[in-house]
């Protein structure tokens, strides 16, 4: 495998992982089982475990009656889970039973993948911290001005913000196009979700900004609050270049013997990461499957095609005309990075093989990669934003029977990208800022139960694109650097 790049050997886990899965799943993927008084707590009179492809029972009886706790994504009936992790945090002892006595050899396999492959992003998480800290003073000590620091953060947020909103008017074109509520009116019924509200928009972005400012730095690093961390990074770099001197110098060497030592210990990370993807892939289509999928479908298309034209076309055209690189060439070179990010869903977990495939792979200046890309990591959600413009717009159509209007529809655009701004680079991030924007346009929160059956899968396809966002804008402001860095050249010439 040493012998295949890298790109290749990612994306033959990730092909073998969704084989052996899928495969798990449709063989394995059902156990019914009726426990013996022996296993039994002593409470408890009877237990009976079904575990099937795409539905969980547990029916028991005690001193109190007969009980029944069902987990079933596609349903929308009164009382039924809809995520396993709702019934251990609702049922934690009825859980247990079933974490013991009553999973299906698939689910079985697919828990222990998802436990190893853990161990593969506990690592990339290992070592992103100190990668960001030490990276990103580097890049800002080798600018050698605040001048030119600012010029960069500019134009950076300003890529930001842009392709965010593209990303939204995207979403909301094909959502409108599509209509994915109006087709699917089956699943229209809504359901239980255990995520609230207690916070108005204003007052999230207030946050950021308060998070901005940590009062202990250290333990902003402890608790990897990566908003806190670039910004104390940024500050303390550029109040080093004011001190100046021996003092500049001193700082800048050593973070720049820690970074070499971070990225020898990144590039060995790398090489875990085929088997990191096969893992977390066998996880997803080994307890997920298909079939969850179905009843949704026409909310999946309208979503991931909106991705596919944003990824595609819409950031292919900016780093064609903006950036003058090639795209393939270019996603070519990302591609360890978007894939890690698929698998993971987490781009804040990828962040550290997204610095190194830019820097190594794609020929990012260091002093580029090291500011653009985690502070994007932080704030640049082009995937989240679009998916839940088409995600709100999805829950209106299905409860009023049509679209939104035109004004409420900028309301869900402009929420949406500011909301986009406070989601974290994690898992499911993305389902509990869109609470905001349900509330905005008056809509129940209750509603988000509709999607969250299928919120995983979509969750790895916009972590995709966020990351891909992320990069592009990396080689946008490596061109508009690398101008910089000719001029003072042709004007001493």
């Amino acid at each position: 495998m040493s012998r295949i790049a890298l790109h290749w050997q990612v994306l033959i886990g990730m092909v073998v992982g969704s084989v052996v899965g899928l495969s798990l799943n449709w063989g394995w993927s059902v156990r019914e089982v009726t426990v013996g008084q022996a296993d039994l707590p002593a409470s408890v009179l009877s237990l009976e475990l079904l575990d099937t492809r795409d539905r969980v029972e547990i029916h028991y009886h005690d001193e109190s009656g007969h009980h029944q706790l069902v987990v079933d994504p596609a349903s929308r009936q009164p009382g039924v889970l809809q995520t396993l992790k709702q019934l251990e945090e609702k049922h934690p002892r009825q859980f247990g039973w079933f974490k013991r006595l009553g999973r299906s050899r698939a689910r079985w396999v697919g828990d222990l993948s998802q436990r190893l492959g853990n161990l593969f992003l506990r690592l990339l998480r290992m070592v992103a911290i100190p990668l960001i800290v030490t990276s990103l003073s580097v890049g800002v000590l080798g600018l050698g001005n605040a001048g030119r620091l600012g010029r960069m953060f500019s134009r950076t947020l300003l890529y930001y913000i842009g392709t965010s909103f593209l990303a939204i008017v995207t979403g909301l074109l094909v959502v409108n196009m599509v209509r994915p509520g109006l087709r699917g009116a089956e699943v229209a019924a809504g359901a239980e979700v255990e995520i609230r509200a207690s916070k108005s928009l204003p007052d999230v972005l207030f946050e950021q900004l308060e998070t901005m400012i940590p009062t202990n730095p250290i333990q902003a690093l402890a608790e990897g609050n990566f908003l806190s961390i670039i910004s104390f990074t940024i500050a303390f770099a550029i109040f080093t270049l004011l001190v100046g001197g021996s003092t500049s110098q001193t700082i800048r060497q050593l973070m720049d013997a820690i970074l070499a030592v971070m990225m020898r210990m990144t590039m060995a990370i790398i090489r875990l990461v085929p088997l990191g993807v096969l893992l977390l892939m066998l996880y997803v289509t080994a307890t997920q499957g298909p079939g969850v999928f179905q009843s949704l479908a026409w909310y999946m298309l309208a979503v991931l095609l909106a991705l596919v034209v944003h990824s595609c076309i819409v950031l292919p055209l900016i780093l064609w005309f903006v950036g003058r690189r090639n795209p393939l060439q270019y996603a070519k070179a990302m591609s360890p990075a978007l894939l890690t990010a698929f698998s993971s869903a987490s781009s804040n977990g990828t962040l550290p093989l997204t610095m190194t495939c830019a820097e190594e792979r794609a020929g990012i200046d260091n002093r580029v990669g090291s500011f653009v890309l985690p502070l994007g990591a932080t704030i640049n959600m082009d995937g989240t934003a679009l998916y839940e413009a088409i995600a709100v717009l999805f829950i209106a159509q299905m409860e009023f029977g049509h679209n939104l209007e035109l004004s409420q529809q900028i309301i869900v655009a402009v929420t949406a990208l500011l909301a986009s701004v406070g989601a974290a680079g994690i898992p499911h991030a993305g389902l509990v800022m869109m609470v905001i924007i349900l509330e905005a346009v008056g809509l129940p929160v209750e509603k988000q139960g509709l999607i969250i059956a299928v919120d995983r899968i979509l969750d790895m396809c916009r972590t995709s694109v966020n990351v891909w966002s992320d990069s592009v804008g990396c080689a946008v402001i490596a061109r508009f650097e690398s101008k910089a860095d000719e001029k003072p050249a042709e004007e001493s010439g």
